[in-house]
């Protein structure tokens, strides 16, 4: 059994002061994609990582700062892949990924829209490039696991008020057409293809009391490829972990 969590920490080095390390190694993830890392490896004490027992990759914005993606693995990869070539995104940190003996882990942040038309719509031509990647990619690797923050709820019972919310970048028609596009590709939501219930989120406003309310957004998801479906075990949202205003998820799936 491998057990994968994907966490946008909204910052490592803010997440290290509130002891995520300590919350890594209590969970003990097999593997761990982390979005949103904001920070160089250089900035960093890479020595307490691999203390932990983990191999560490990492693929930072050019810009200091902003965005970044990581994997952290108990067990070396056959091969790391950074970035995936698509324009203006390589610079931007956004997508890495392991291949293992039986199977294939990409930690991705997807652009947000929320600062404006200019970013909503290399959002969209984003997602565009990013579904053309993933479509040629299984040709070579079927076995998929695709882990990180999308930045789109998906349907109404992903997100806490879908009225108010309708003209929301994140819930936008167009973004949920996609990622249903995405889907129905040959991609498995693995937290709905186990659970049904409303009110599981996965990122919370810091404004206006929202996690203590549990007014959230489901905007993190393991997609898994459809050859893996019969060996999804378990799929949850991980939502005692306080490190960022996301929580992190996790899969389980026979090796």
């Amino acid at each position: 059994m491998a057990k994968i969590v994907s966490y946008n920490v909204n910052g490592i080095r803010a997440a290290l002061k509130k002891d995520f390390l300590g919350w890594l190694q209590q969970v003990s993830p097999d593997v761990i994609c982390l979005q949103e890392i904001k920070a160089h490896p250089e900035q960093l004490d890479l020595d307490i990582f691999e203390k932990a027992g983990y191999k560490h990759y990492w693929h930072p914005a050019d810009k200091k700062g902003y965005s970044g993606v990581a994997i952290l693995s108990k067990k070396e990869p056959k091969h790391v892949e950074y970035g995936c070539s698509i324009k203006d995104n390589d610079t931007e940190g956004r997508v890495i990924r392991a291949d293992y003996e039986n199977f294939s882990v990409i930690s991705v942040y997807v652009p947000s829209g929320t600062a404006g038309d200019i970013r909503q719509e290399f959002k969209y031509e984003w997602l565009d490039e990013f579904y053309e990647y993933i479509s040629d990619l299984r040709k070579v690797h079927p076995n998929l696991i695709v882990s990180g923050d999308y930045n789109i709820c998906h349907k109404p019972i992903d997100i806490h008020n879908p009225i108010s919310n309708a003209k929301s970048s994140g819930f936008l028609p167009e973004e949920r057409a996609w990622l249903s596009k995405f889907i129905d590709s040959g991609m498995i939501d693995t937290f709905r293809h186990l659970n049904e219930e409303p009110h599981n989120y996965t990122w919370w406003s810091y404004r206006s009391n929202a996690r203590a309310r549990n007014l959230g957004w489901r905007l993190d998801y393991h997609l898994v490829s459809e050859p893996m479906v019969a060996r999804i075990k378990r799929s949850i949202i991980l939502i005692e972990a306080i490190h960022s205003d996301h929580c992190p998820i996790l899969v389980e799936v026979d090796q």
